[in-house]
Order: C-alpha cells, then sequence, then structure tokens
C-alpha cells in the first residue's frame, strides 16, 4: 500500500468499543492515515475484555485489570469518542443515529457491539432477570450484591443462572467462587439448562469435566429443565419455573442464553441472518452494504460456522483494520480465513483453568491458569501501555 496516496474516502466510523476495535483503534494509533477522521461511537468509557471478565467476578483482577481505556485509546488513534447510544441508522443518506447527539456521517462504518442474551420470549425474564451483556449492567448488580453479602454474611443467598453454555458455566463457577472469597456462609447457586448436557458446542470430555468440577464446587444443576417463567413473590424474592414444574425461589436471576442482535441492527436494512446478525463476507463486509464492516459476536461469516467467542473477536481485528485501510485507499480486500480448531482455556474460578482445543482436553489444573493468566495479561498490556498524545 502506498504510504503517499491520498485517501478517497474520508469519515469511518466505528460503532462498538468491542475487541475488534480496540484492536484497530490502536493500530490506526501506530499507523495514521493523514486526511481521515476516526470517529468511535459507543455508551462507556470503558469496554471489559472478555476473557478475564470470570476472573474478575472471581475477584482475581481488579476493574482496571480487564477494562479497556477507550477515551485514551481513542486520543492515541486521533479518533473523536462520542459515548451515546446508537438506535439506527440512516443507510440513504449513510448516517449513524443516535439517541442523544445529531446524528454522525460516514463513508466507511464498522459495527462491532457485540451481542445481548435473548429472553423476551420468557415471561417475566425481561423485567426480573440480569442479562449477562451488557456487561456494565451485569457489573452494575454483580457489585450491589457483593456489597450486600458483605453487609451480612450470614444472612442465606440464592442465585439462579439460566444459560448452561460456556458462558453460564463460566459465570456461575466465579459467581461461586467471588461470593465465598467474600466469606458467605449459607450460599445456593443453581444452574438452568434446557438440554441434557452443559456447554452442548463443546467437546463431550469438556462437558463432562466441567459438570463434575460445578457438582463438587456445590453448584446445584438442573438439566432438561426449560425455564418458562420468572416472576417476583414476597420480599423481593424471585421464582423461577421450568417447563416441567420445577420451581425454585431466588434472589436474583441472571440470563445466559442464547445470543440475539440489538434491535437496531435488524430494523436497519442491512442484510442479516435469521437472528439478525449482520451477514458478512470473507472481507468482513457486508453482503448488502459493502460501505459497511463488522466483526465480533454482531458478524456472521456467510461462509464459515463460527461461534459467538472472544477469541474471533480478538482475530478479527487486524485483517478488519487491513481491509477498512485498503477500503480508504481503494484498494482491493483481503480475505480473513478463521481457523477451524482453536485453544480455548476456561477458567474454573478457583486458581485453576481446562484447556480444550478440537479433541484434546487437559483437565484443569493451576499450569493452566497461570497460562491463561499470562495470555490475558499480554493482550491487556497493548491498551495500558498506550503512549501519551
Amino acid at each position: 500500500m502506498q504510504p503517499n496516496s491520498r485517501p478517497s474516502l474520508k469519515n469511518l466510523v466505528f460503532i462498538g468499543g468491542g475487541h475488534s476495535h480496540a484492536i484497530v483503534l490502536k493500530l490506526f494509533g501506530n499507523n495514521p492515515v493523514a486526511g481521515v477522521n476516526l470517529t468511535l461511537i459507543t455508551p462507556d468509557q470503558y469496554t471489559p475484555y472478555s476473557g478475564m471478565l470470570p476472573g474478575h467476578i472471581a475477584r482475581f483482577y481488579n476493574y482496571s485489570e480487564c477494562h479497556i481505556d477507550l477515551q485514551t485509546l481513542s486520543k492515541f488513534a486521533k479518533a473523536r469518542l462520542y459515548l451515546d447510544r446508537v438506535v439506527g441508522l440512516d443507510l440513504k443518506n449513510n448516517k449513524v443515529v443516535c439517541a442523544n447527539r445529531p446524528a454522525v456521517d460516514f463513508d466507511i462504518l464498522s459495527i462491532d457491539i457485540g451481542s445481548t442474551p435473548m429472553k423476551l420470549s420468557v415471561s417475566g425474564a425481561a423485567e426480573y432477570t440480569i442479562a449477562a451483556k451488557p456487561v456494565a449492567q451485569l457489573l452494575e448488580h454483580w457489585y450491589k450484591l457483593q456489597e450486600m453479602v458483605m453487609r451480612n454474611p450470614q444472612k442465606p443467598l440464592s442465585i439462579s443462572i439460566v444459560g448452561g453454555g460456556a458462558g453460564g458455566v463460566e459465570l456461575a463457577l466465579s459467581m461461586l467462587a467471588g461470593l465465598r472469597r467474600l466469606g458467605i456462609e449459607n450460599l445456593e447457586v443453581h444452574l438452568w439448562q434446557r438440554t441434557g448436557e452443559l456447554m452442548p458446542n463443546h467437546h463431550p470430555s469438556v462437558r463432562q469435566i466441567m459438570q463434575e468440577v460445578l457438582i463438587s464446587q456445590g453448584a446445584k444443576l438442573h438439566l432438561c429443565e426449560n425455564v418458562c417463567q420468572v416472576r417476583q413473590i414476597i420480599d423481593d424474592q424471585l421464582e423461577i419455573k421450568s417447563e416441567s414444574g420445577l420451581i425454585i425461589r431466588c434472589d436474583q436471576v441472571f440470563w445466559v442464553t442464547q445470543a440475539a442482535a440489538a434491535n437496531w441492527v435488524k430494523d436497519s436494512g442491512i442484510g442479516t441472518d435469521e437472528k439478525g446478525f449482520i451477514l458478512v463476507d470473507d472481507h468482513l463486509q457486508s453482503v448488502t452494504h459493502p460501505q459497511i464492516f463488522a466483526a465480533g459476536d454482531i458478524a456472521t461469516m456467510i461462509n464459515y460456522h463460527l461461534s459467538k467467542a472472544g477469541v474471533f473477536a480478538v482475530r478479527q481485528g487486524k485483517p478488519l483494520y487491513e481491509n477498512l485501510r485498503r477500503m480508504i485507499f481503494g484498494k482491493s480486500l483481503q480475505p480473513y480465513k478463521p481457523q477451524k480448531e482453536y485453544l480455548s482455556l476456561i477458567g474454573t474460578g478457583d486458581g485453576r483453568a481446562l484447556a480444550t482445543r478440537g479433541n484434546f482436553t487437559l483437565p484443569p489444573h493451576q499450569l493452566l491458569w497461570h497460562w491463561k493468566d499470562f495470555i490475558d495479561r499480554r493482550f491487556m498490556a497493548k491498551f495500558q501501555n498506550i503512549p501519551k498524545t
């Protein structure tokens, strides 16, 4: 690419501060493009790194260790930062519609806003449960719960987690560990899964090991239980009911079910899949609107079946940057080919981690946690040691 060629497109706008966009902004900071206006629109100044979030809940990491400061990153990239919520797109005029500020013009748009758990079809779920995403909202409730426990650790506490995929399992184990480190004496953690096995997208060896870990940690598993209602009863307690008739009373319910897309994406006119995720080709470019790119959970690659996992968002960062830069200069785009298999390190909340890649699995061990910790801290160091501009 010719460094002295003039850009053909001027306004590059990013919606969302996800992993891919954090990497892209860092790379633009390292290699600025004169004459191009960068803008980041996101509701929160701090964006969480998903790899360390369970460790934060388990009290291994403090807030700053697992969050990227998007204000500092935007300054480094010479990008304008608008802390606002996107509510729609005007694709006819290439504008991003925001909740609290005038619409933002773009020549190229990139979207990396993650996903939210799907819960609208369950009675009472929207009113009485705490979604795992957005993370800022989850943590707000988590901190309040910790404060309540610290005020009265003798008081019994019961929490339910709906969704037994990898996210629900990690959340259950990290919450068990975090609350026990606060000295709570009477704790119940219920994990609900509508199928007969946890973590259905993982290898059977992983499912079996993680189920044994949960049971050994005292979690109460409710398999083949499809939650159909959550309602509030006396003394602010909640009652969670499944289709089988099983009813459990608890103090809080956390919702970690299948991922869903934001409504404004579905309504924008961009080509999406049946769940509302943006369909992109091998260049991470919208199949219907070439001026739009998407990465991370909000994107569905039409030629690959990828799980909604942070590992892909991280790996899409550099290819997204390269293609955005190429688009700016009117160059041909390069394909991104995701790995078929990838290493997954899953924390168990007790200072151990399990490792899995394809059909290969190593059971939980302290050395694997130290390995995971090293990888995560190395990733975060890229954003914590940003030169002052």
